[in-house]
């Protein structure tokens, strides 16, 4: 936690001491996209398909990147 703690007010006195515009917007721009980040929501049905998704993974009904190309290339063929 002290680390935090320092990190954050060092932050905070690096950003007060300059005065450097472009840096302020981009680092105004990083906490705008990570707010934006927690905003998304789910529907139900992204929620449903979540958890099918983990059922599938939990009892191994997983198919590998290679096999899902091959069977792309077989498919597209």
């Amino acid at each position: 936690m002290e680390n935090l703690e320092n990190l954050r007010a060092s932050l905070v006195q690096k950003i007060f001491s300059t005065n450097n515009l472009n840096l302020l917007e981009a680092i105004n721009k990083i906490f705008t996209s990570t707010e934006e980040e927690k905003k998304h929501i789910l529907s139900e049905n992204q929620k449903k398909l979540l958890l099918v998704a983990e059922e599938q993974i939990k009892y191994g009904e997983v198919v590998s990147d290679e096999e899902l190309r091959k069977l792309d290339e077989e498919w597209m063929s």
